[in-house]
């Protein structure tokens, strides 16, 4: 049986995974056994993470109320992991993927975890060295958590236009705004949850994975949106990673203020539609970002996906005044109005003259100050 362990309702915790990046050649460097070596040692070592591939590492924040500490917190790792890569020769950088790694070239982290995954699923463990951010957002109840994964689908094409940093992949321009998730989506337990109601549904869904020997624990589901019972939250999987710390911080705020909506008004069942329709708008905002055309779960109206944010985002200010996040919220206002994110900022920079290679230093640049 799985204990949803209680935790304070709307904290934030935020897990970044970053490139490690070699400054001659800029493509990825394999570094992270010896930076997390270098790390080990640390009071706070437990907050920097390997994850599969040996060119990845992962920030993970403590438990957080308040969103600027969230970001002074993230700073202050993304500070402490630079210096280190510094002395090391490595560069670090944000964004969903490298714009001209190739994952053949990619090796396994050495953790038992990673290699079953490798043994599991073969050359998609590779391909998996791609950069994401996810949010957890403390829930009250078990009953609770499932409510938000369900009703947090609608807005996951605003985290994925806002948040968009992987145009460029294996040395092409995929014409997607976001392009990491193509690699998620290979994983056989990968898309969303099914139309569950309470946790005891979502107790007795887990059971049968477990005893069909589909799933053994949690991390097994590549869902978009999952239950974390462990961590008492709901965690937010979809979003590339940016380019700045402020920028998945005010990623955070938003998760926050549309977990206190959704969680103080009302509890609405989840229209069918929802379910059938949440693929196609996922895809849409991968594809086209503000421009993509959404269909209201609802109403099945179609809305620009751009109309649709800037609507919800309003619609929030009332809780991030309460949060003591307007400004957070205000300025994702001021990108979706806008229509920015790092995917258009880097294919701007592409337009202006700059190679692949020039990409990859200014995200290393962008990340140190930003």
């Amino acid at each position: 049986m799985l204990t949803f362990h209680h935790s304070e309702p709307l904290t934030v915790g935020v897990e970044l995974e970053l490139q490690l990046i070699d400054p001659s050649s800029r493509d990825l460097s394999p570094a992270a056994p010896l930076l997390m070596e270098a790390l080990a040692a640390a009071p706070n070592a437990g907050q920097f993470k390997p994850e599969i591939t040996c060119a990845m590492i992962e920030l993970n924040s403590r438990v957080h109320g308040d969103i600027t500490s969230l970001e002074n917190d993230l700073c202050a790792l993304r500070d402490q992991l630079v210096q280190e890569a510094d002395r090391q020769g490595v560069a670090v950088a944000g964004g969903g993927t490298h714009p001209f790694q190739h994952w053949a070239d990619r090796q396994i982290y050495p953790q038992e975890r990673f290699e079953k995954v490798a043994d599991d699923y073969g050359y998609l463990a590779r391909r998996f060295t791609v950069f994401g951010q996810h949010i957890h957002i403390g829930c009250p109840s078990g009953d609770a958590a499932i409510y938000l994964s369900q009703q947090l689908l609608r807005y996951i094409p605003h985290f994925v236009a806002l948040g968009a940093s992987s145009p460029y992949h294996l040395g092409i321009d995929t014409k997607l705004e976001c392009a990491r998730l193509a690699a998620v989506w290979t994983f056989p337990l990968a898309g969303h949850m099914p139309a569950l109601s309470n946790w005891r549904e979502f107790e007795q869904y887990f059971a049968e994975l477990q005893s069909l020997g589909i799933a053994h624990c949690i991390k097994d589901l590549y869902w978009d949106i999952r239950p974390k019972p462990e961590f008492g939250t709901v965690e937010i999987r979809i979003i590339d990673t940016p380019l700045s710390i402020q920028l998945a911080a005010d990623l955070a705020a938003f998760a926050q203020a549309l977990a206190k909506q959704l969680l103080e008004r009302p509890w609405q069942p989840m229209p069918a539609t929802l379910q059938l329709v949440h693929r196609h708008n996922l895809f849409q905002a991968c594809r086209h970002g503000y421009e993509a055309m959404l269909i209201h779960p609802f109403s099945r109206e179609k809305t620009e996906l751009q109309t649709d944010l800037l609507r919800t985002l309003d619609q929030l200010l009332p809780e991030a005044q309460s949060l003591g996040t307007e400004a957070q919220l205000n300025r994702l206002i001021d990108l979706a109005s806008a229509r920015e994110n790092g995917t258009r900022a880097l294919r701007s920079h592409v337009r202006a003259g700059n190679a692949l290679p020039d990409i990859v230093d200014l995200h290393c640049q962008q990340w140190r100050v930003s």
